[in-house]
């Protein structure tokens, strides 16, 4: 790997395990000081990780006091943070729009589209006074698509993708690029708990007729997190296998 990241702060929130971990090991692995964001780290360990974050930090990201700490206690640290990928969210239980709970909306709600905004406020101020900054919003295809019976992560995930179109016109002259990336679904232990008839129907959508990997995710935020990435921002990076038709 290159060190492209060499001497940069990495923030990966949600980046305990699954697709946050396969992100950040990539980022560590071309040289950024990668802080993993989680709700607990009972399932890292740095030495299956082969990296070892420069923080661990319990951070609920729908709790604005919790991420304003979180990014202090990073700053005093490593006096600098180059990239934020806000990676951290829920799915939500799977209702009908007329039978949703309300308290589950509110919360798929709260820690995937507010806590995006959490973040990326808490970091901007640090990012814009040096001139330069990476945000990359992990949003699926679900917010391109609409998904039936998960709505409230289908609205959250449509959210991202517009609030960061609005983000990176706002800093486009500061040096800060803000883009999204929409995974389709992805290759991961959660398939244990798919049926096979579920696998099955969600891969015939996919044109390529195979499932999305988590490396194929952590390469195409590895290049819009980086200084490579100089003239694309609020852009939604397609990880769709051909199933996206815009």
């Amino acid at each position: 790997m290159t060190s492209k990241f060499q001497g940069q702060t990495a923030i990966v929130t949600g980046g305990a395990r699954g697709i946050g971990l396969g992100i950040a090991q990539r980022l560590a692995s071309e040289g950024a000081n990668v802080a993993i964001w989680d709700v607990g780290f009972d399932q890292f360990d740095d030495a299956t990780a082969n990296f070892t974050p420069i923080l661990k930090q319990v951070v609920d990201v729908s709790n604005l006091e919790a991420v304003e700490a979180a990014v202090a206690a990073l700053e005093a640290k490593t006096g600098r943070i180059d990239v934020l990928v806000n990676n951290a969210g829920i799915n939500g239980p799977i209702f009908d729009v007329a039978d949703y709970p309300i308290d589950a909306w509110h919360k798929v709600i709260s820690v995937d589209l507010t806590g995006v905004f959490f973040c990326c406020r808490a970091v901007l101020p640090i990012m814009t006074e040096a001139g330069y900054g990476r945000i990359v919003n992990i949003s699926s295809i679900a917010g391109k698509e609409g998904n039936p019976r998960i709505s409230a992560y289908a609205a959250a995930k449509a959210g991202v993708i517009g609030f960061t179109k609005s983000l990176a016109r706002e800093v486009a002259d500061k040096g800060v690029l803000a883009n999204c990336v929409a995974p389709v679904i992805t290759e991961t232990d959660l398939f244990k708990e798919m049926t096979p008839e579920h696998i099955a129907a969600s891969k015939s959508k996919i044109p390529m007729n195979r499932f999305l990997t988590i490396p194929e995710i952590a390469a195409t935020v590895a290049f819009a997190a980086s200084s490579e990435c100089t003239f694309t921002t609020g852009f939604t990076f397609d990880l769709s296998g051909g199933r996206a038709t815009y």
